[in-house]
């Protein structure tokens, strides 16, 4: 039976000098081993879901043990104050964007939860908000949304997305994106919307800024077929 322990020193074995660079030139900080994602599916094909022990191991405060806690949470046993507990402790966009918002997206709170963080004006919450939604769209029927609600959504990234905090802004632009292919009832308006905003700039820290361009991006995945495509699985 894996435990904390455990799974920690498999981890730790598993990790990279170079991944760990990655991860820290992208806001992660220590401790952590720098692992590769793929790295840990044989751990996780091990344990399956375990939530005391993903509780344990986001607590850690441990990048990859975070990471790793995501991938055998159970979102459907976690309530909303726990959902917010994990987003107080993501202190970079890739535990707030890939580990809480993909483990949110599995639960049925999510729609509820994501909708507060993007009120709450707090720019790894907003993020997580509309990752979340992003994850969801990707995933889950068209029919399980409300059409004039999605709409509204795309109002406000149209209205607010170029005085966002820039975190925020890289997902706000993801949103247009993924309805844009994978929510077929408002396509048309995603396209329309993604025009209106043209190109979006994200400053980064210590880097050259991201230019993001939502109306390049879905023209290229519709010429590649892939208009309505929706993923199998969210979680790895």
């Amino acid at each position: 039976m894996m435990n904390l322990q455990t799974v920690m020193q498999d981890l730790e074995a598993l990790g990279k000098e170079r991944m760990k660079k990655m991860y820290l030139s992208n806001g992660a900080h220590e401790p952590l081993f720098g692992v590769a994602t793929g790295a840990m599916k044989p751990i996780s094909k091990k344990i399956k879901i375990n939530q005391p022990l993903a509780e344990e191991l986001y607590a850690t405060g441990n990048y990859d043990a975070m990471y790793f806690a995501g991938i055998i949470a159970d979102p459907k046993a976690m309530t909303e104050s726990d959902f917010d507990r994990w987003m107080d402790s993501a202190y970079f966009y890739m535990l707030s964007d890939y580990v809480v918002a993909v483990t949110l997206s599995e639960a049925d709170i999510a729609q509820e939860v994501a909708d507060k963080w993007i009120r709450s004006g707090e720019e790894l919450k907003m993020s997580a908000g509309w990752s979340c939604y992003c994850w969801l769209l990707g995933n889950r029927k068209d029919v399980e949304f409300e059409e004039n609600k999605i709409a509204d959504m795309l109002e406000m990234v149209k209205n607010t997305i170029h005085e966002s905090p820039e975190r925020t802004k890289a997902s706000m632009n993801n949103f247009v994106y993924t309805v844009g292919i994978s929510y077929l009832p408002l396509h048309e308006k995603a396209v329309e919307t993604a025009e209106d905003i043209g190109l979006v700039e994200v400053k980064r820290e210590n880097k050259k800024p991201s230019i993001l361009n939502a109306s390049e991006s879905i023209q290229k995945e519709v010429d590649r077929g892939k208009l309505g495509f929706k993923r199998k699985y969210v979680r790895c």
